[in-house]
This record gives structure tokens, sequence and C-alpha cells, in this order.
């Protein structure tokens, strides 16, 4: 496992659009974060007047809920990254370089999963010391750091799955601009629609358990569970969506592991 990833880490160690996204992740997550906890978002005014409603939210326990949250939306960048990197492998026909080194298909497809873990498991750091930070820094209470820390493992598996969703729209589409397209498309708009029709018409909240929203359910916005609260609506257990998040990450590897064995190269 070591090998495979070594030789994608000469892949791209001098590509400088892995470079320039990921730093957009290492550098946007933590100023997002700073500006969310100096008050961006107020109620009843700006600047130096309205509440900070979100005051709270960068105190331990709830600093590694928000963090996470936000780490979710900035997972894209690392997504878009994935999409890039595997259509690549097609467009300069590296794909086929490896296996005429020696390589077999399937140590190529691995090579690629285990990038997936490897950002998912270092943007999960990441997003462990943003919040360890902020929380010692608004926090009084350092005896609950460790509490919530479930919220880093929703993280993680969230980031595989959007990672390899990204992976699996790479493989299948095989060129950067219309894959990426196509990622955004479903992401922000066709999931969203597909969500709110199968929850409006059965009455249900099985639109939930679609392949991106069910990790996103994990880790909702903070203000918006308080809301939900408030409502008194019957919340779904988060055993579920772990399940159901597995289940689909299970699925992206088997859908990637047939395209690669049985698509032309």
């Amino acid at each position: 496992m070591s090998s495979l990833l070594a030789i994608e880490w000469l892949k791209i160690k001098r590509y400088r659009t892995f470079w320039v996204l990921a730093g957009l992740f290492l550098i946007l997550l933590p100023l997002w974060n700073y500006e969310i906890s100096e008050g961006m978002i107020k109620i009843g005014g700006n600047g130096k007047t309205g509440i900070n409603i979100l005051s709270q939210a960068y105190s331990f326990p709830d600093v590694w809920g928000n963090v996470s949250f936000w780490g979710s939306i900035f997972i894209m960048f690392l997504s878009i990254l994935i999409i890039i990197l595997t259509t690549n492998e097609f467009t300069f026909r590296t794909h086929r370089q490896n296996v005429i080194d020696g390589w077999t298909r399937l140590q190529f497809y691995h090579a690629k999963i285990l990038l997936v873990f490897l950002l998912s498991i270092l943007a999960t750091a990441y997003v462990f010391i943003i919040g360890a930070a902020f929380g010692l820094l608004h926090s009084g209470m350092v005896s609950e750091m460790t509490s919530d820390l479930k919220r880093l493992v929703y993280f993680f598996l969230l980031s595989i799955d959007y990672l390899g969703f990204a992976l699996i729209i790479g493989l299948w589409i095989r060129r950067s601009g219309l894959a990426i397209g196509l990622f955004l498309l479903y992401c922000l708009i066709i999931e969203n629609i597909l969500k709110s029709i199968v929850n409006w018409k059965f009455d249900t909240s099985y639109g939930n358990l679609l392949p991106l929203q069910a990790s996103d359910e994990l880790l909702p916005l903070p203000l918006f569970g308080m809301v939900k609260q408030m409502i008194h609506t019957i919340p779904v257990a988060d055993s579920v969506y772990i399940t159901t998040t597995i289940v689909w990450c299970l699925l992206y590897y088997f859908i990637g592991r047939r395209m690669l064995l049985t698509t032309d190269w």
C-alpha cells in the first residue's frame, strides 16, 4: 500500500492544481470559522451591533459539531481535486503507462482509493486542530474538550463519502470539466430536488438517505439542530445515517472496481 501511495505522491507533488485546491481548503476553512466566531452572522445588526447567534458554537463541546459542519462545505475543494487527479490519468494516458510498468488495473484503482482515505484522514486531523484551537480560545471548560468528538468521526465518514463519490464520477466521465460540472450539479441541485420530492411525496425521511445527503445529515448546522428541537420534529438516529453512508461508500468501491475491470482502456 505504501508503494502505491508513494507513486501517487510522485504524480501530484509538483502539480500546481493540487497545491491550489489543497491550499484553498487549508486557508479558507480556518478563516471562515474565524469570521463566524467573531460575529459575521448576527441578528438585529452588523459590525459591533446585533447578537452573535453562533458565539457559543466555538466553545467545547459545541465547537466540534460547528467546525465539522463548515468542514463539510469546504470538502468540495478536495472532491474537485480527486476528480481532476482521476480524469488526468485518462487525459494524459498515465493509467495505461501504469499498467505497462507492471501495475494491474486493481492496483491502479486501489491507489486512488488509498488517496481518498489519506486525504480524508488528513482533512479530519486538520479539522481537529482547528476545532481544538478555537475551543481553547473560546472556552474555559477544557475538561469538556473530549466531549462530542464523535463529530470528527462523522466528518471522516462524510469525507470518504464525498471523495469516493467524486472518484466514481471521475472514473465514469473521464473529462475533468464535464465531471466537475456533473458533480456540482448533483451535489447542489439534483440531490436536493430528489430529496425534497421523496420526502414530500411519501411523507417520510427516505430522501435523507441519498448518497451525499446521508452523510450531510450527520453534520447539520448547530443552529438548525436547535430549530428542529424547538419544532419537535422526530429525529432519525445517527446510526441510520452512519450505516447508510458506509453502504454507499461500499457501493462506490464495487461500482468503480467493475467499471475499471470491464471497460476498455
